[in-house]
């Protein structure tokens, strides 16, 4: 089985508490009356204390438009993953010569060359390597990007794969869009990135191993989550919605995948499970009839880091890892992103 050997997460050192990016909010936008009233509610209502962003808050008043952010975005996003690749590549004893395919995995900006054609030199991957940029996956990039590698491992045995997520979704915020969606991001959405050392079943490694993964699109409701792409860049689409889709489809598709490896909910001793927000997460414990403390992780990376897109559930998997799991039991990794769709990892702790 493709081994887990090092998980490593990364965020930028402009912190702020939940508070100070309010206040800057409502100074940005000129909220006055019922509109900063709904916008103060949800920074209060949404699990988040604090935030890591890319740049720091008055720089993003600077900004012109979508080019000087996309410009932003190269620029931070490298440095990011470049520090997470190299402590993940370090934690796990691997040497850049030895990582035969590396997986780029972010939604929140664009590059051609590509994030992991730049960081080939910069990181001293060999020049062979191979490269998959992916785009698009949202918040499910993380364990869509584990899957992913998954499969390639099973058909390389013998290879070491680095999977790479960063996302600086400060970067993709509308100044004008006074939206409930875009309230919604300006309360919830931080930056952050994070890598992950993965080792075939031909090569010794430590770390939980990968048993199964599973991919569940669900038609019609491409509306619900994603991007609307403008000359002013990208404007989010969260639809209200997604609780109720989360109640209708996750329990039946994660009872399904578990009972074809003759397992139920009550089997899996730990719950790595993206951090998609108050409503979300509170949909997934009653759909799936979790105890109480189930997602603990996943809502204390809430509250330090807020939603980082596909790296979060990235840092649930290394803050789990931590409390180390009982060795030989399952575990779960679970996220929904655009499509609408969720993506399952079965682990072996």
């Amino acid at each position: 089985m493709t081994r887990i050997a090092a998980v490593h997460g990364a965020l930028p050192r402009h912190r702020y508490a939940q508070s100070e990016l309010t206040e800057a909010f409502v100074r940005g936008w000129g909220l006055a009356g019922a509109k900063r009233a709904l916008l103060e509610r949800l920074h209060r209502n949404v699990g988040v204390e604090f935030r890591h962003l890319a740049l720091p808050v008055p720089r993003y008043i600077e900004i012109s438009g979508f080019r000087e952010a996309n410009d932003a975005y190269v620029a931070a996003a490298l440095d990011l993953a470049a520090e997470a690749a190299d402590a993940a590549l370090a934690e796990a004893g691997a040497a850049p010569a030895e990582v035969d395919m590396i997986l780029l995995v972010s939604t929140t900006g664009v590059a051609a060359p590509s994030l992991d054609a730049r960081l080939v030199e910069r990181l001293g991957l060999r020049h062979d390597v191979k490269r998959l940029p992916v785009f698009g996956l949202g918040c499910a990039g993380g364990v869509a990007g584990i899957a992913r590698v998954h499969d390639l491992l099973r058909g390389w045995p013998g290879q070491t794969a680095l999977l790479l997520s960063v996302e600086l979704c400060s970067l993709t915020l509308q100044r004008d869009d006074l939206s409930v969606a875009n309230f919604v991001g300006s309360a919830l959405f931080g930056d952050g990135a994070a890598a992950v050392v993965a080792r075939g079943a031909a090569r010794e490694s430590a770390g939980p191993a990968v048993v199964a993964t599973r991919s569940r699109f669900y038609p019609g409701t491409g509306h619900v989550m994603g991007w609307q792409v403008s000359e002013k860049g990208f404007q989010v689409m969260l639809d209200p919605g997604i609780p109720d889709l989360v109640r209708t489809h996750l329990a039946g598709d994660v009872d399904d995948f578990l009972a074809e490896h003759g397992l139920t909910t009550k089997d899996i001793t730990a719950w790595v499970c993206h951090p998609g927000g108050p409503k979300v997460l509170e949909a997934i414990t009653e759909t799936l009839d979790l105890p109480p403390d189930a997602l603990d992780v996943t809502w204390r990376s809430l509250a330090r880091n807020g939603n980082l897109s596909s790296a979060s559930v990235l840092h649930v998997l290394r803050d789990t890892l931590a409390r180390r799991p009982e060795p030989g039991t399952p575990g779960l990794l679970l996220a929904l992103g655009p499509g609408f769709a969720a993506e399952l990892v079965l682990l072996r702790w």
